[in-house]
């Protein structure tokens, strides 16, 4: 046990850090050792080249949309607390973790893994998934297991049934709606310690 309160000493805010994310002692810990192994240089900060020692991350063909969700706009590199955060949106919900009144939506929420999965796909940030950007994303994903003409129609196709305003790409809401039966709590979630 002492060796786990001291290196949560060594985390500046940890105390706040646990509250934003709803992670506990051990998931700090471990989430710091992965994060100190990453930055192989010790510098404190990760780049998008650190992030290529995740071999499922590199194997991912839409890895390199993942990384670069870590990173803010003109920013190159990530501190730890950036990283638990972002981690934070596939923690599964933690449906007997009290919700404290007026406090922020939790970053796991429903609504905040479906910010963070449009994110993936509006890759020029202007609200709306176009079709370009939904092809893009279908190409990684199917690569060759598909011709462009299949490709195409399934962007067409996916455009048609979620755009309910009929502007030919689809917003944060319509997104929302569109998987309103989908589990994202499931398929957005992470077993950090199992």
């Amino acid at each position: 046990m002492g060796s786990t309160s001291s290196t949560l000493l060594k985390i500046p805010n940890v105390e706040v850090l646990m509250q934003e994310t709803g992670f506990s002692p051990a998931h700090i810990i471990r989430l710091h050792d992965r994060f100190k192994a990453l930055d192989k240089e010790g510098r404190g900060h990760l780049c998008p080249q650190d992030f290529g020692a995740i071999k499922e991350l590199a194997m991912n063909p839409i890895g390199d949309r993942i990384i670069g969700a870590f990173f803010s706009p003109g920013k190159e590199t990530v501190d730890f607390h950036t990283f638990v955060k972002i981690l934070a949106h596939f923690r599964p919900v933690d449906k007997d973790r009290p919700k404290e009144p007026n406090s922020p939506e939790p970053i796991n929420s429903r609504s905040n893994k479906l910010k963070f999965a449009f994110q993936l796909y509006d890759q020029d940030k202007d609200g709306k998934i176009s079709r370009d950007e939904l092809l893009k994303v279908l190409r990684s994903m199917l690569g060759m297991q598909v011709t462009e003409e299949q490709l195409e129609s399934i962007a067409d196709r996916t455009i048609q049934e979620a755009d309910l305003d009929r502007d030919e790409a689809i917003s944060f809401e319509e997104f929302r709606k569109s998987l309103e039966k989908v589990n994202i709590d499931h398929k957005m979630s992470i077993r950090f310690l199992r």
